[in-house]
């Protein structure tokens, strides 16, 4: 090699290694910091920034008709009621949450939104959930519809992320729970969705609320629904509830009686295999029953990839709670991989553990720690 050459290689090389020195991995702006009135202040990319160690946005947040497909990359998302409800999940087919949590569409039971839908029949048990400070929706679905792997305890998404640029990264979220009219849609800044082990919760917090960031609390990923939301969610039942607030998730009054806040452990100390407490689920009323069927008209023609569970689809008031010996999955090791190739142990967000009943002390002890907080 000549001396030139040699020359040209060390300068490729240093351009290279100053390349990579000049990522960054925090935004001038995070995501949780921009607000955009719906529909008309909405940009087509919320996450713009350039050079930072993530890459770039996935999808985009202009959301119309004419993104309105199966291939919909719309990374803006709603919660407004058991009827009309959107949740994060993969674009491409049999994806493991930890690897695409930054990457997620939006799946919605609703046309209109410019996003996917959620296929007929995915959705197995729906519990609508109104508070004073939020609202959330909870429930169990065969996952491989909105394409996650069959068996991934998946993991959380929220506004925030390790660096600050939400996963999904450019996700925004808006609902009318709020609002005077139905059409008056508000951006919320504080939420949380876990998705995985065919379970999910959804809860958005009150914009207004002077505690939205500790009842949409971002920072305890590894402990799933049970502990997040606890809720009493059923298979097989579809019901629109008012509630009491919750606790702050991670705060609970010991036998002593004094108010305690638990401390998330770091991933290196391993799974987390006992809990301090059992989440307490607030007080409900004033619950409507629905059948699926007439709840999910809209996407009653739309179909999924194949692939079912043998969940019932309709509601009714026998239905196991989830947690019971009803079929559904039970604590035990996730065989899906992290980005990193390891293999996690199961989140707490399986199905047996999406709601906080009495046996989720049981269930609700091992976690994965493989998510962005």
């Amino acid at each position: 090699m000549s001396t030139a050459t040699r020359f040209s290689a060390l300068l490729a090389f240093a351009v290279a290694i100053t390349s990579v020195s000049a990522q960054s991995t925090f935004p001038p702006t995070p995501l949780a910091s921009k607000h955009f009135a719906y529909p008309t202040g909405i940009p087509y990319k919320v996450d713009t920034d350039q050079g930072l160690i993530r890459g770039f946005q996935h999808g985009y947040n202009i959301c119309n008709s004419t993104t309105e497909n199966q291939q919909s990359l719309c990374q803006t998302s709603f919660l407004n009621s058991i009827d009309d409800f959107c949740l994060w999940g993969p674009d491409p087919a049999n994806s493991v949450v930890a690897d695409k949590e930054g990457e997620m569409v939006a799946w919605c039971t609703k046309p209109g939104r410019g996003t996917r839908l959620i296929p007929n029949g995915a959705l197995k048990g729906v519990q609508f959930m109104r508070t004073p400070d939020y609202v959330q929706v909870v429930g169990f679905i065969d996952q491989t519809q909105i394409n996650i792997a069959a068996g991934d305890y998946g993991g959380e998404m929220d506004p925030h992320g390790a660096d600050l640029r939400g996963n999904p990264m450019g996700g925004l979220i808006y609902s009318n729970a709020w609002s005077s009219s139905p059409d008056a849609f508000t951006q919320v800044i504080e939420w949380h969705n876990f998705m995985g082990g065919d379970g999910f919760c959804l809860k958005v917090c009150d914009p207004a609320g002077p505690n939205a960031a500790h009842f949409c609390e971002h920072r305890l990923d590894r402990i799933g629904c049970a502990y997040n939301a606890p809720n009493n969610a059923q298979t097989g039942v579809f019901e629109s509830c008012l509630g009491d607030n919750q606790d702050f998730p991670g705060v609970y009054t010991d036998a002593a009686g004094a108010v305690q806040t638990y401390t998330q452990p770091p991933e290196a100390a391993g799974a987390i295999s006992t809990m301090p407490y059992q989440p307490k689920v607030p007080a409900s009323s004033s619950c409507t029953p629905f059948t699926s069927s007439v709840l999910y008209t809209a996407i009653a023609s739309v179909s999924g990839n194949g692939a079912s569970s043998s969940a019932t689809t309709t509601s009714g008031g026998s239905a196991a709670t989830s947690g019971a010996s009803s079929g559904t999955s039970k604590a035990g090791a996730s065989t899906s991989k992290t980005s990193s190739g390891s293999t996690p142990s199961q989140t707490g967000n399986s199905a047996a553990t999406v709601a906080a009943s009495g046996f989720v002390a049981v269930l609700g002890v091992a976690f994965s720690a493989i998510f962005f907080s």
